[in-house]
């Protein structure tokens, strides 16, 4: 009868710091990334070099690199890690199956969506939604999303995904900035103005020189002010007195409702696109999937009007 022998393992923390140190390019990175010091790190590296009767790090100069032994074996230990890592998402998703993901554009998330996603909760108590704001496109099917709002031609990268609106800009600021007067567009641009520049990807923003060739006024070369990457933080700088700001109508119905904000004229210039809504097809597979597309298709289309300047100036 042949005995079982015995079968000894490389511990698995010493594999786990070996497999940092050699992802991130060396000790004081690994141990930055787990949070321990670089002492704790050689000592874990030794212990596994004993173990395996090899040398897998080396010095060079200043800096500690990977042997040719080390190289080899961190190839193969990486598998395994990267293993774990898809058998944590899978049970992510297993244990989220019942969840909705939504994903959106941060100022989506902050004043549009966020806000809005009470009314859907209110309708379906029993149902989970989580918001994720990220301006980098989702990958579906692999990141842990079921839905994105995407803006403009993002959207192509999707495989399903239908319009949902276009949003319109107009002059919105806080009522102390302007002290009860009712300027014409010329005295609007004296006032100062706030700027929202996306990042260049994006088609750009409408801006204040937009607005000034639609309503003749004139506009210095050179306007001063502040400019902001996110158009939810252009808003809150109007809220808190600093400037005008170019807002879109999405974005502002609570502060008008509250009077933080108000529109001094009522002129509004379109995007250049429309945002849009795509989904990953196995998110209608879930409970309320269906239910929450056509909920979010259905906003979209009252925003869209609520956007849209009234017909008696349409033609302004």
């Amino acid at each position: 009868m042949i005995e079982k022998q015995d079968i000894k393992t490389v511990p698995l923390k010493g594999l786990q710091v070996f497999e940092a140190v050699g992802r991130c390019g060396g000790v004081s990175a690994a141990a930055l990334e787990l949070k321990v010091s670089p002492g704790a790190i050689s000592q874990q590296i030794r212990k596994i070099e004993s173990f395996l009767g090899v040398t897998l790090l080396e010095r060079n100069g200043r800096t500690m690199e990977l042997t040719h032994w080390g190289r080899l074996y961190h190839q193969e230990i990486s598998k395994g890690f990267e293993q774990f890592a898809l058998a944590e998402q899978i049970l992510e998703r297993a244990r989220n199956e019942n969840a909705l993901v939504l994903s959106a554009l941060s100022s989506v998330v902050n004043k549009w969506i966020g806000r809005r996603i009470f009314d859907w909760q209110a309708l379906h108590p029993n149902a989970h939604v989580r918001i994720a704001g990220r301006d980098k496109e989702p990958r579906m099917g692999f990141d842990e999303i079921d839905f994105r709002i995407s803006y403009g031609s993002d959207v192509l990268q999707h495989e399903h995904y239908t319009e949902l609106f276009r949003d319109w800009v107009v002059p919105a600021c806080s009522p102390a900035l302007i002290k009860g007067e009712a300027p014409s567009a010329a005295r609007l641009l004296e006032y100062p103005l706030l700027h929202v520049e996306w990042e260049r990807h994006f088609t750009p923003y409408p801006s204040w020189g937009e607005f000034a060739a639609k309503t003749g006024a004139a506009l210095k070369e050179s306007t001063a002010g502040l400019s902001f990457t996110l158009s939810s933080s252009a808003i809150d700088a109007a809220v808190n007195k600093r400037g005008i700001v170019l807002a879109q109508m999405s974005m502002i119905a609570d502060e008008l409702e509250a009077q933080t904000l108000i529109i001094p004229i009522d002129i509004r210039i379109p995007l250049q696109e429309s945002y849009f809504l795509a989904w990953d097809r196995a998110a209608l597979q879930k409970p309320f999937g269906p239910a929450f597309r056509d909920w979010l298709v259905s906003i979209s289309r009252q925003q869209a009007r609520l956007s849209a300047p009234p017909k008696s100036v349409l033609d302004f």
